[in-house]
């Protein structure tokens, strides 16, 4: 059946999401394979921005690593859950995001989540609706687009500690702030994104104990 123009964009959507973690993966050389021209400089290129996170380069390196696992199994498991769910992944702390059709699924996703190696914990935004229900791809796409533009533009925000995803209206963060200042700066710049309607933060201070918890 010929897919609709949203099935074709959220289809794409999580196709980039899977693909991408391959990509970084290749950059900083952790996969081999075939080269090809250009990618010494996308390695050099990948490995300075992981390098400046807070986490460091080893953890974004194992977040990409867990979150492509992550894609794999869910692919594996059932296309339709693969499509509905969303990771993001910082310091092996796995963020679960999406619309579900049933409780079982949203179980089976939870439990292959835990089963994929370095994952230290498992947080469930996940919610169960009706396949019939509408969600806006691109508008949610923009609003992602929109506060990663604008906090990377606030020199009093470290951005690229933050991990933002945006579904059905509703922002999620997760990643490592400076200080509670800092997080509440981003999160009053997402309130003030036209069509948001809820903000979940899911993002720690950077000297908090948790982050060094096993």
């Amino acid at each position: 059946m010929a897919l609709d123009r949203q099935g074709m964009f959220a289809s794409c959507s999580r196709y980039f999401h899977f693909a991408f973690p391959f990509a970084l993966l290749l950059w900083v050389g952790v996969l081999s394979g075939c080269s090809v021209a250009g990618m010494a400089i996308g390695a050099g290129a990948g490995t300075a921005v992981a390098a400046s996170e807070e986490r460091g380069l080893g953890e974004a390196i194992s977040d990409t690593t867990i979150r492509t696992k992550i894609n794999y199994e869910l692919l594996d498991k059932d296309l339709g859950l693969f499509r509905r769910v969303s990771t993001s992944v910082h310091e092996g702390r796995v963020l679960l995001m999406g619309i579900v059709p049933t409780d079982d699924a949203m179980t089976s996703a939870v439990k292959i989540t835990w089963q994929v190696e370095g994952v230290r914990e498992v947080i469930n935004e996940m919610r169960v609706a009706p396949d019939t229900e509408f969600t806006d791809s691109v508008r949610d796409s923009w609003i992602t687009a929109k506060l990663r533009t604008r906090i990377m533009l606030d020199k009093q925000v470290d951005a690229i500690n933050y991990s933002i995803e945006t579904i059905d209206r509703v922002i999620y963060l997760l990643g490592i702030a400076q200080n509670q200042e800092e997080l509440d700066r981003v999160i009053r710049t997402a309130r003030d994104i036209e069509y948001v309607e809820k903000i979940v933060s899911h993002v720690l201070l950077k000297n908090d104990p948790r982050r060094k918890a096993t």
